[in-house]
């Protein structure tokens, strides 16, 4: 069982940065891969980035360049690194972790989820 908490959101201009973070529950945290997803008013949720047990990451194309997931040194904290926001990138931003999935980018893949936290980018 994991429990994940999302923080790091906030009202920020075009242009500007912020930092998700997604903090775990247990010690093999490690041993999970990890996806960021955003869910914007009236959309569906969609994977905005993941990282897997061993490393590697994936990213959506419309973030790509700009955004930047990477694990903690303890390693039970994920970060999401956002430069360059753009207006289109407001929506609320989700965690979420899965011991294995086949299909890094689906959300159908993940068991377990943060609460999510709400990223505004005004312009």
């Amino acid at each position: 069982q994991v429990h994940l908490v999302d923080a790091g959101g906030g009202l920020v201009q075009a242009g500007g940065s912020l930092r998700l973070s997604c903090a775990a529950s247990g010690r093999t945290f490690s041993q999970y891969d990890v996806g960021w997803f955003r869910q914007a008013p009236g959309k569906e949720r969609e994977f905005v980035a993941a990282i897997s047990s061993s490393g590697s990451t994936d990213y959506v194309d419309a973030v790509k360049g700009r955004f930047a997931i990477s694990r903690g040194n303890a390693k039970n904290t994920v970060y999401l690194q956002m430069n360059s926001l753009k207006p289109e990138d407001t929506a609320v931003y989700y965690c979420a972790a899965s011991v294995a999935t086949r299909w890094i980018s689906s959300p159908d893949e993940y068991d377990y989820w943060g609460q999510g936290t709400q990223v505004t980018v005004s312009s």
